[in-house]
């Protein structure tokens, strides 16, 4: 079995036609035969695990999808059974749409369930439903602190924002005025990098951010590249842009500045994004690991499901990595591994 390996990729959409698959009703508590099965056709040696990203669109949970497969192939292979990954991502952002696919994996008996929470207020409910009905959860990427999930993997929010700030006042030598591209204002993930973004700007005083300087908007590539674009264009002053997750980066000519115009450091490393390192449109991109974030739930769950194993503490935090031009090939030619074993 191999360790799960850092996430830089994008993976386009035409790679995830899989087939939808249920488990087995249970208590929930920790099994130790890895088997499921009863009504919905399950047999012993198979465990299915759920997976909710927030959107089908947004290709960082394109990127877990791929993570979490592998992890059911070489799990599965290393401890004798199937592992089958049921993927219900709403097509576009919606916490209730979350919440009801969280809910329908319970009543059709997943023992374990993988969510990003859009919204932890409207999430939790459905998180403690689950448990409550048998399964396990974990969270990853945004969490339900509050709920009965067993354990989170991803970012440290706050952090993060603060390392993003970090990188943008050295790209502005320290001086002028910035704005931040938030995504979605109801994401507890993304609320909290954005803090951390404005926590560290008061220790570079010669920075600003703009008044109304943080833009919140759909979580669609086409959207945020409007969103950026108008803003600039409304606003010619900024001179930088701390952007908390890097959805403009995956279209193409979202950045319409010349290269080095506007200082511009964002969260993510997925393929789509390299060309703006490369063309001099963005100094540095923090990669999350996205595919890990597939990857260490499905671990987290067989280990929780068929060991008993409960992390600690609950929170798994995985570093950043800061990407720059120079390694631009390395993370390509990584993706292109990962993907060739799919």
């Amino acid at each position: 079995m191999r360790a799960p390996r850092p996430h830089l990729g994008l993976v386009p959409l035409l790679w995830f036609a899989l087939c939808a698959c249920s488990g087995e009703p249970g208590d929930g508590a920790p099994r130790t035969d890895g088997g499921s099965g009863g009504a919905q056709g399950g047999a012993a040696g198979r465990l299915v695990l759920g997976l909710v990203g927030k959107s089908q669109g947004n290709p960082v949970f394109q990127a877990a999808r791929v993570g979490a497969e592998a992890a059911a192939r070489e799990l599965g292979a290393a401890r004798g059974l199937e592992i089958v990954i049921d993927w219900k991502t709403p097509p576009d952002e919606d916490p209730a749409a979350q919440a009801a696919a969280i809910e329908q994996l319970a009543r059709a008996g997943v023992r374990g369930i993988a969510v990003s929470c859009s919204e932890d207020a409207t999430l939790t409910p459905a998180i403690d439903k689950a448990v409550e009905l048998g399964a396990q959860v974990v969270c990853f990427d945004s969490d339900a602190p509050q709920s009965r999930r067993f354990a989170f993997f991803g970012t440290d929010d706050r952090a993060c924002g603060a390392q993003v700030l970090t990188e943008l006042a050295a790209a502005m030598g320290g001086q002028g005025t910035f704005a931040i591209l938030a995504g979605n204002q109801s994401a507890r993930n993304l609320h909290e990098r954005v803090q951390g973004v404005i926590e560290e700007a008061k220790r570079h005083p010669g920075l600003k951010l703009l008044d109304d300087g943080v833009f919140y908007h759909e979580e669609t590539p086409e959207v945020a590249a409007d969103t950026v674009a108008r803003a600039q264009s409304t606003h010619p002053e900024i001179a930088g842009w701390a952007m908390v997750g890097g959805w403009p980066l995956f279209t193409v000519g979202a950045l319409r500045w010349e290269p080095g115009a506007v200082a511009v450091v964002s969260v993510d490393a997925l393929p789509a994004q390299l060309r703006y390192l490369t063309s001099g449109h963005v100094g540095v991109l923090l990669a999350q690991d996205c595919h890990a974030w597939g990857y260490r739930s499905v671990q987290l769950l067989v280990e929780r499901l068929l060991d008993g194993k409960q992390p600690d503490p609950p929170r798994v935090v995985d570093p950043l990595k800061p990407v720059h031009a120079a390694d631009v090939p390395a993370v390509e030619a990584q993706w292109a591994e990962w993907l060739a074993e799919r």
